[in-house]
């Protein structure tokens, strides 16, 4: 097992271990900008972000670990350490009492916020979004943003009215994929599709009640050029004056007799409906 040079936490009323605890709470994740990333996959992404735009800090504050996972996981406690990073071991004991999750994999993360200011995002000329209005739940919040990541997008915004990106669900269903391309949060929606606009994309917004669907706009080739979708919460969808914010309200078509698609499979849809386009003959990222 790789040296960590640190006692063995097996209290759970250890300061640290009563702070890390504390972060299941969304006014304290606030607080103190700090939030918890579980499972080594997670913190492999965690520790390769490495230091913050414009800081000397590393995203990764200290790193836990059961002796058994440090020695399951000793190549990525090795790279932890070699980035100069705390690395402590902890009882099995303590690693459920941080984790959010009921059979935790024996490695945790405490890191530091890193999502992007949104004028950064559209300094750096966007082609590809994603913008999560209204979307509450953390675990459909996580699926997209992987889902985007995967798609080749350039952005993802969670607007003012959505779940928290550093909640422990939303973390852990983007499997990592947080810390591989920028994301802002708290914008309001309506700022968020005007100042896109404004910077030449296009905006879209995927609702089932939408006048176009997303077959017309391939055949037309125009989702070939900048472009952001625009998705709602789960259950209700867009509400009306948010769909009336975009240049076109696309729906998914529905080949077959299912009623709808969820949120997350309707965005993979439109995402890489985007992306395919976007990388074909003519389309924005064709000569990049």
């Amino acid at each position: 097992m790789p040296s960590t040079d640190t006692p063995l936490l097996t209290s759970l009323r250890s300061p640290r271990v009563v702070a890390a605890r504390r972060l299941a709470k969304r006014n304290q994740r606030t607080k103190e900008r700090r939030f918890l990333v579980e499972g080594p996959q997670a913190v492999r992404e965690a520790v390769a972000f490495g230091q913050l735009p414009g800081s000397a800090e590393h995203a990764v504050v200290e790193v836990y670990v059961t002796p058994e996972a440090a020695e399951r996981h000793a190549a990525l406690v090795e790279a932890t350490l070699a980035e100069g990073l705390p690395v402590l071991t902890a009882t099995d004991e303590v690693i459920a009492d941080i984790c959010d999750t009921v059979t935790p994999q024996g490695i945790v993360a405490l890191c530091r916020f890193i999502d992007t200011p949104f004028a950064e995002v559209l300094k750096a000329r966007p082609r590809l979004v994603a913008v999560l209005a209204h979307v509450r739940d953390p675990g459909n919040a996580g699926t997209v943003l992987r889902t985007a990541d995967a798609a080749g997008a350039d952005a993802v915004v969670l607007t003012d009215a959505s779940v928290d990106l550093y909640n422990p669900k939303a973390v852990r269903a983007s499997v990592g994929s947080l810390f591989h391309l920028p994301v802002a949060v708290g914008v309001p929606v309506e700022e968020a599709v005007a100042q896109l606009r404004a910077a030449g994309v296009r905006v879209l917004a995927a609702d089932g009640a939408g006048e176009r669907d997303l077959d017309q706009e391939l055949d037309e080739g125009t989702l070939g050029a900048p472009g952001a979708w625009v998705f709602g919460n789960e259950a209700w969808g867009l509400p009306e004056e948010t769909r009336a914010l975009a240049d076109e309200v696309v729906r998914v078509p529905i080949h077959g007799h299912a009623e709808s698609l969820n949120l997350a499979t309707a965005a993979a849809v439109c995402l890489y409906a985007s992306a395919r386009a976007q990388r074909s003959p003519g389309g924005c990222r064709s000569n990049a």
